[in-house]
């Protein structure tokens, strides 16, 4: 669980995905759509995939993957953050992480 807490707190948006999943495709590209690059642990090429998977199953996240963190945070899985986003608050969560540049 320390690498977790390690790695999901390095960067502003950090999300924890696998190769293979499509839900994790598309909360990549609803992020890079709010103008966010975040920081991608394809955990699938780690050696401690399974650990990975049990800790952010421990953290709270219904799959282990995608699991989004804000801020060192845990967001949520795919269900958090687009409720998070159809209502409005994935945005000001998120708007330091903005980037407006091309």
């Amino acid at each position: 669980m320390d690498k977790v807490m390690r790695m999901s707190s390095e960067k502003g948006v950090v999300i924890f995905t696998k190769n293979s999943c499509c839900l994790c495709y598309a909360v990549q590209i609803l992020f890079r759509d709010l103008r966010v690059q975040p920081t991608i642990h394809e955990i699938d090429n780690d050696p401690d995939c399974r650990e990975i998977e049990k800790a952010l199953v421990r953290l709270g996240c219904a799959n282990a993957v995608p699991a989004v963190f804000v801020s060192g945070k845990l967001v949520g899985s795919t269900n958090e953050v687009m409720s998070l986003h159809l209502s409005g608050s994935l945005v000001p969560l998120i708007k330091p992480y903005q980037s407006f540049h091309n």
